[in-house]
């Protein structure tokens, strides 16, 4: 078992190696990257987080097949689709995830847009100061305050019942996290680093057993909070850094 220090110096390596452009390329972030505007990278980046489950290749075919759909331009789609627009994402599918949840998630996020004053605002309103894990529990209220078919609840995950909520922490850190590299977009100015959470997924949550940052065996909120807590030894400001550290080792070292 690596000291502290030797851990951090280790993991800070590794941020370095894998927190680097030739990352995107690899990595879902890539579809939120083809935008420059705010709201187009906010909504690329929801939706495409939202299917990152499953074989990577699938899940970049099916963002883009995805946003081809809305003629790449998410934001006017979201605010001003009609009823027709909304037909043109039939036989949409990813996984479980089929075109009727991807049209309440329009429908939704044009709620969200008109009025709840965007998906910053709703996460920073309810942000506390060291997690942003109520803030998610909160967003789903909003999410989901519109008439919808309960199915589609499944798709926004939940920490207050014990979810890692994994794929909206990754959404949190590609809108949140400062990065000097240009991976991650640093495009929200009311929510901090310091209260992001590590996505937890199977990759990350064996690297860090391995490496003495989680002893939890569940990917669950509970093992989240702990993971929280062990990289903010590390880094107080920017945490969530080691995510590259830990993904990297996982997936392409196979640590």
């Amino acid at each position: 078992m690596l000291k502290r220090s030797e851990l951090k110096s280790f993991l800070d390596y590794k941020v370095e190696q894998y927190n680097s452009p030739e990352f995107i390329v690899t990595d879902p972030i890539q579809i939120p990257h083809k935008f420059s505007k705010k709201e187009d990278i906010e909504i690329a980046g929801y939706l495409t987080a939202t299917i990152s489950w499953g074989n990577r290749k699938s899940i970049l075919t099916n963002a883009n097949s995805l946003l081809e759909r809305m003629d790449f331009d998410p934001y006017n789609f979201v605010l001003n689709h009609t009823k027709e627009d909304l037909n043109n994402l039939d036989n949409f599918v990813h996984r479980t995830f089929n075109s009727l949840d991807l049209q309440y998630f329009i429908l939704s996020l044009q709620n969200i847009y008109k009025n709840h004053g965007g998906l910053e605002t709703v996460f920073s309103n309810h942000a506390e100061k060291n997690s942003l894990q109520k803030a998610i529990h909160e967003f789903k209220n909003i999410f989901f305050e519109l008439q919808h078919m309960p199915r589609t609840q499944k798709h926004v995950s939940d920490p207050l019942k014990n979810s890692a909520a994994k794929r909206i922490n990754m959404f949190l850190r590609w809108m949140v996290r400062k990065d000097s590299k240009g991976v991650d977009f640093g495009i929200w100015e009311k929510v901090q680093p310091n209260q992001l959470s590590c996505p937890l997924d199977v990759h990350s949550g064996n690297t860090a057993r391995k490496l003495g940052l989680l002893k939890r065996k569940q990917n669950d909120a509970k093992a989240l909070l702990e993971l929280d807590l062990s990289l903010r030894k590390l880094d107080a400001l920017d945490p969530v850094k080691y995510d590259f550290a830990l993904f990297g080792l996982g997936v392409f070292e196979k640590y």
